[in-house]
């Protein structure tokens, strides 16, 4: 069997695994952000018409997968794979949106690095020919985050400035083993890193090493060039956390800094909407690379991107018996070719 790894942690997709549709939703505040024209469907009503908001993420996942497929022409019978996960315990929102949908159904966890972890095993299960159509989408929700992370809304808690939004949003992609749009070429699988940070406040700060260990991982085992992306994507460092990543990266002798966002930054406008650092959650970086980026890849405004969603593992009962924050971040490489 040919060897399909580069270096240590990367691998090579040979056989074009294309994203030939993607779709994106997002809560009433994402939409009042600047990248309002690039989603789908922005919600009036962050219940979604639904009883609680943890059914309204449910929904929302739901709705983005059933739009994905029907923009690629295909149905959902045709779909034969489904990789899901959330923030919520038991990740109980994408396990309820895969019991209505009837996809053989894949449950992961990576927190906020979900998204690039389901393109990334969906993109090898196709590159494998395991599998001819493969969905992979993820989705959170402020409310639910919050009440299960943080503390009830009707508490009315002010957060630290080194806070962040959790994004209400969801955001999937249909994967195939040709079609038109753009490839898949290269995935490096990060690493749990955990630098000792306890600070639930602090994501940033938390995260920002483990994309660091596979930013620099991606181009040592490549000897890629920063300077040839359009753009390198992390998920949700916010505005601290990106300093870290860039500044420690160019120590190291990898230089992003021409190149880099961060889509907790980009979503919302930090300085008209309260959001501190800016966003974060499972559906930041999907909801951004489904809907903004992925935009630009088709128009061909957009040629080379590296997505590199950034996950906190940390879990309430983590928390409260003082453990440190262990972190992952997987990139996913996708190119117009």
């Amino acid at each position: 069997m040919k060897n399909k790894r580069i270096g240590s942690r990367t691998v090579k997709l040979e056989n074009n695994p294309t994203i030939i549709s993607a779709s994106s939703i997002v809560g009433k505040k994402e939409g009042e952000g600047p990248l309002n024209e690039y989603f789908d469907l922005v919600l009036t009503d962050d219940m979604y018409g639904e009883k609680s908001w943890e059914k309204a993420e449910s929904k929302m996942l739901k709705t983005s997968m059933e739009n994905t497929v029907k923009k690629s022409g295909k149905e959902l019978k045709d779909v034969e794979y489904m990789f899901a996960g959330d923030l919520i315990n038991q990740i109980t929102p994408a396990s309820f949106a895969a019991r209505e949908l009837d996809i053989p159904f894949l449950g992961i966890y990576g927190a906020c690095s979900t998204m690039s972890e389901g393109i990334s095993l969906a993109s090898m299960i196709v590159d494998g020919g395991f599998s001819d159509l493969v969905l992979a989408g993820t989705s959170s929700h402020y409310c639910t985050a919050e009440r299960q992370f943080r503390f009830p809304l009707e508490l009315g808690n002010q957060k630290p400035m080194t806070a962040q939004w959790t994004v209400t949003g969801s955001g999937s992609v249909l994967i195939a083993p040709n079609g038109d749009g753009p490839k898949v070429k290269y995935i490096t699988i990060g690493k749990v890193v955990d630098k000792g940070i306890k600070d639930g406040n602090n994501m940033g700060a938390a995260m920002a090493p483990s994309a660091i260990d596979t930013i620099y991982s991606y181009f040592k085992d490549t000897n890629d060039d920063p300077d040839s992306f359009d753009v390198i994507a992390t998920g949700d460092l916010g505005i601290f956390g990106k300093q870290i990543l860039v500044d420690i990266l160019k120590e190291k002798g990898v230089d992003i800094s021409k190149t880099h966002i961060d889509c907790g930054i980009e979503i919302f406008d930090l300085e008209k909407q309260d959001v501190h650092c800016g966003g974060s959650g499972c559906g930041c970086s999907a909801t951004v690379f489904t809907g903004y980026i992925y935009q630009k890849l088709k128009n061909k405004e957009f040629n080379k991107v590296m997505l590199v969603s950034t996950g906190a593992l940390l879990s309430p009962t983590s928390t409260l018996q003082k453990e440190t924050i262990p972190c992952v971040a997987h990139a996913v490489v996708v190119v117009n070719e």
